[in-house]
């Protein structure tokens, strides 16, 4: 069944719409798109103001963000780490991995990374409102990505058991691919 065409957008709180404008297309260079702003939530009805505001993240994705000037200081879900929330966004090449965090830091922007994920590289950092971004770039081959879907119900189940990681495919330190143990 195709029911979804594609993301439509994906939205999160700002502090500040316009810093977060500036910030995402000085930093990113991602287009600002479209603004809207009302007195009255459409949705709920609410009587609460919001600017809603649209960023271009290239290919038809579009990254969203709602200023609530009423609502208490922005918080986070204190029960789930900092390294799980975060927006992962692709980008063309480890080069530009590379340079993007070096742009970034002569801005003053804490990078971690790069950090390698065998199937591809990434940074992290944080925007002005303390959303943790990921800029990564794929390395992976065909074969790895063969490798994975071939147990990936495999790998869920066993998860879904033990709430342990699953051995069924891992890279190897000699860096041959391995599927539930056995060389491929």
């Amino acid at each position: 069944m195709d029911l979804i065409k594609k993301v439509h957008h994906v939205a999160y709180r700002c502090r500040d719409a316009k810093e977060t404008v500036e910030w995402y297309g000085k930093h990113l260079g991602m287009d600002f798109v479209l603004a809207i702003a009302e007195n009255e939530v459409p949705s709920t009805k609410a009587a609460d103001p919001y600017m809603h505001i649209f960023l271009d993240a290239g290919h038809g994705n579009i990254l969203a963000f709602f200023e609530l000037p009423t609502k208490p200081e922005m918080g986070r879900d204190e029960n789930t780490p900092d390294w799980v929330q975060h927006l992962a966004l692709e980008v063309d090449s480890v080069d530009t991995l590379l340079k993007t965090k070096a742009r970034l830091e002569a801005e003053g922007i804490s990078v971690v990374g790069p950090t390698n994920h065998t199937l591809f590289q990434s940074i992290y950092f944080f925007d002005p409102n303390g959303h943790r971004l990921e800029l990564a770039a794929n390395t992976h081959t065909a074969k790895m990505m063969d490798s994975l879907d071939r147990v990936k119900w495999e790998m869920l189940e066993e998860w879904s058991r033990t709430k342990s990681a699953p051995q069924h495919a891992r890279w190897m330190h000699d860096g041959s691919w391995s599927e539930q143990g056995n060389a491929s």
